[in-house]
């Protein structure tokens, strides 16, 4: 902690942000009891600059926040911590605590995966009635394989068919279907980044995917 630089009232911004989906979930304030409190722990404590005391995230809500890895920027005044939320981040019980848009649309990226990974699973636990993806799971194993297939299939006939349209209609069924297998079958999409990733990281003797 030595090159960190904390303000005149001992305290340094904590940017937390979800390590499964990359949304920034909230900003409080940590000082360096907190932050030892933090490295102990494992999970999030910060200081209540209205309270003037510690406070342990999730400490009441139960929605505490595993930590993941934290990092410190280029002046050492502010702090990036990653975490796996439980629950929602927000007092308001939203996910993040940035649910409101002064201007502009929110972008889609490849975090949306891993969101939508959280919806499925949801699913599969909730079974809500009239949900398509809970009547996936109530199918079992067969009936998610067979759509898999026919999905898998329909990609291959959009794209010999040189039809753009629907050949990203279908490989978005594809990868829908692909996320109800692994969470049929209890595996993480994080396990299958974490695989593609250790083969865009290969040994020097290696060749590079």
């Amino acid at each position: 902690m030595t090159e960190l630089k904390f303000d005149q009232a001992g305290l340094i911004p904590a940017v937390v942000q979800d390590v499964n989906t990359g949304n920034v979930l909230m900003l409080a304030y940590m000082n360096t009891d907190s932050l030892k409190k933090t490295l102990e722990t494992g999970e999030t404590w910060f200081y209540s600059r209205s309270r003037s005391e510690l406070w342990h995230k999730g400490a009441t809500s139960g929605h505490i926040q595993t930590v993941k890895r934290i990092d410190y920027d280029c002046d050492g005044d502010a702090l990036l911590v990653q975490v796996e939320q439980q629950g929602g981040a927000c007092h308001t019980g939203a996910a993040s605590c940035f649910y409101r848009t002064l201007s502009g649309e929110a972008p889609i990226s490849g975090n949306f995966l891993a969101e939508l990974e959280k919806i499925i699973t949801g699913r599969k636990i909730t079974k809500p009635a009239g949900s398509y993806t809970a009547k996936l799971f109530d199918g079992g194993l067969d009936r998610i394989l067979k759509k898999v297939g026919e999905e898998a299939g329909e990609v291959i006939i959009a794209a010999k068919n040189q039809d753009r349209k629907e050949l990203i209609y279908e490989i978005g069924d594809l990868l829908f279907h692909l996320l109800v297998l692994l969470a049929e079958k209890d595996v993480a999409l994080s396990e299958v980044l974490t695989e593609l990733a250790s083969r865009h990281r290969p040994a020097e003797s290696d060749t590079p995917c």
